[in-house]
């Protein structure tokens, strides 16, 4: 089974890092000014700007 990569508001934080809001599409990488957070493992991901986006981890962070 593998990860997720995009995780919805109110799901449990997998590890600490940083998290992006992305769009609802694979190719939004150029949203305007996406909420950014710095999260624990087990926090709670907070409400994005928009209810069609999600959260994923902010590349160059390392899984650990």
């Amino acid at each position: 089974m593998g990860q997720h990569n995009q995780f919805e508001p109110g799901w449990e934080v997998p590890n600490d890092g940083t998290y992006v809001e992305i769009g609802e599409h694979p190719d939004s990488a150029n949203l305007k000014n996406p909420k950014s957070v710095h999260l624990q493992k087990g926090d709670t991901f907070p409400m994005t700007s928009h209810p069609k986006r999600k959260w994923t981890r902010e590349k160059g962070h390392h899984i650990g």
